[in-house]
């Protein structure tokens, strides 16, 4: 029963993931068999997350919030759960020794989201994206395994880097939702107001934001390519690789559309998909 009830978990996660992470469903096929499961079950927590959040406006968020945090604290204890989806997350945490504190801090990331909707400097927006992503990364890398503990720090560089790519794709989606994740103070130094992007007015200054933001990016993911080489089994490599230049990606479409994040949303596409998968075959470099 216990077993069967694992396999519907982890069944579960993986739809989950499938359904709202198009591009980490594709790169994880590439994964162990069973860091691939381990990876779709904090995958759906962390969606749960989210939604905890970000769901209907009538929702209760802080209720939502402390239902999560209770099937996290489950699985840190020796009561097997109930549900299939918090038996698979369970055995995950316990099998790949994923420290408790990790998701405390994204619970935390979450609680940002109710309470606070501006962010005056970078400073404050890094520790949002610490919480909400950097821990992430640092949860991936528990299961992807590695030895040398320096790639703690460029794994944090890597899901800073990603949350803040989806900022920029996002920020339309975001002002809608009430949230401005652009620091204040590098909006005033670029003449941006929160007049204008409720107008969605797209001229130079907003460009010149955007830009700074992309290279400040650009940069986190450079750094996080010696994280990536510390990973130690190749095909977790390789993923990793993957989730990186494809993300990067999203910033060379922000680029191309003209950093009109108002008009069209930046994506990468599956055939680009394909093309970066296969020219990091090519190269080899994850080996």
């Amino acid at each position: 029963m216990h077993k069967q009830k694992l396999e519907t978990g982890f069944r579960q996660a993986r739809e989950i993931t499938k359904k709202f992470a198009k591009t980490f469903y594709l790169a994880s096929l590439f994964l162990p068999k069973e860091r691939k499961y381990a990876s779709y079950a904090v995958y759906a927590i962390c969606r749960l997350s989210d939604e905890a959040v970000d769901g209907p406006a009538h929702s209760n968020q802080t209720e939502n919030l402390r239902s999560l945090e209770s099937k996290i604290s489950s699985a840190y204890t020796q009561e097997q759960p109930n549900e299939p989806l918090s038996a698979a997350f369970r055995k995950t945490v316990n099998n790949y020794k994923i420290p408790r504190e990790y998701f405390d801090a994204l619970v935390e990331g979450m609680r940002m989201d109710i309470k606070i909707k501006r962010y005056r400097d970078f400073s404050s927006l890094y520790e949002y994206c610490y919480r909400v992503a950097g821990v992430i990364g640092l949860i991936m890398l528990k299961i992807f395994g590695y030895k040398d503990t320096s790639a703690e720090g460029y794994a944090v560089k890597m899901g800073t880097a990603m949350q803040l790519t989806n900022i920029l794709r996002d920020i339309k989606e975001d002002l809608a939702r009430g949230r401005i994740y652009l620091p204040l103070d590098e909006m005033a130094r670029f003449n941006v107001s929160e007049q204008q992007l409720n107008k969605g007015l797209v001229d130079e200054d907003l460009k010149a934001l955007l830009r700074f933001q992309i290279s400040r990016c650009r940069k986190l993911y450079n750094e996080s390519s010696s994280g990536i080489k510390l990973i130690d089994n190749p095909l977790c490599r390789f993923v990793a690789l993957c989730m990186k230049e494809v993300y990067s990606g999203i910033l060379d479409e922000i680029e191309k559309n003209n950093c009109d994040v108002f008009a069209k949303r930046a994506y990468v596409n599956k055939l680009k998909k394909a093309e970066i998968i296969l020219k990091i075959v090519s190269e080899r470099k994850y080996l």
